[in-house]
């Protein structure tokens, strides 16, 4: 059963659109982009010639922080069971050459984090010239951890000609300024919810 952001964002990203979706962390956004990611997959698969060239960069994720960065991976992965597609991520306080390898092998999906791509992209160890939907998930947690200043050169790294699906939970001055410079007509889906998602748990340990 569908999740209120991923039964108003799925129909709009199947259409190609580009999405402004707000919403609370805990209410089903990674499906409501991997599904749409997964059934373009599909579609492409069913016109394309096979090829035996390393598999290219078509859509990347960019997150805040490594532990969500796994975790939509890990979700993609176990959605996009039975279909031919490779990901990968790309985060820092990990050594650097086993992502170079596994970007030398091609993949189609790369969920990243914004400093250690930039340090990829800075190194010509990853190409993002093919990037055909594009993804920041949490970009208010990006703003507040200073992350925008990296995403906005990333930026300038990716095809003119691609979907963008934005996703936060608030709307600072920072995240208009930037969806404004990002999307090109987007649809505009905000859920009521005000408060986490009963999913959610809050803990603190002095």
């Amino acid at each position: 059963e569908a999740t209120p952001i991923q039964e108003h964002s799925i129909p709009i990203a199947l259409k190609g659109q580009d999405l402004l979706g707000l919403a609370q962390t805990g209410t089903g956004k990674t499906a409501a982009f991997a599904i749409p990611i997964l059934q373009h997959f599909i579609k492409a698969a069913r016109e394309e010639v096979k090829s035996t060239s390393p598999k290219k960069i078509r859509s990347l994720v960019i997150a805040p922080t490594r532990e969500l960065a796994d975790q939509i991976n890990e979700d993609i992965r176990t959605l996009g069971v039975g279909i031919n597609f490779a990901s990968l991520t790309l985060y820092g306080g990990v050594n650097k050459k086993p992502q170079d390898k596994a970007l030398a092998k091609g993949t189609d999906i790369v969920v990243a984090c914004p400093g250690r791509l930039l340090d990829h992209l800075t190194a010509r160890t990853v190409s993002l010239s093919n990037v055909e939907i594009l993804v920041l998930d949490e970009a208010d947690t990006m703003c507040d951890m200073g992350f925008f200043p990296d995403v906005r050169k990333i930026l300038k790294y990716l095809p003119h000609q691609k979907q963008t699906l934005f996703f936060a939970a608030t709307m600072p001055q920072e995240i208009r300024d930037l969806s404004a410079d990002l999307l090109d007509h987007p649809k505009f889906v905000q859920m009521d919810r005000i408060a986490p998602a009963k999913t959610v748990s809050h803990a603190i340990y002095p």
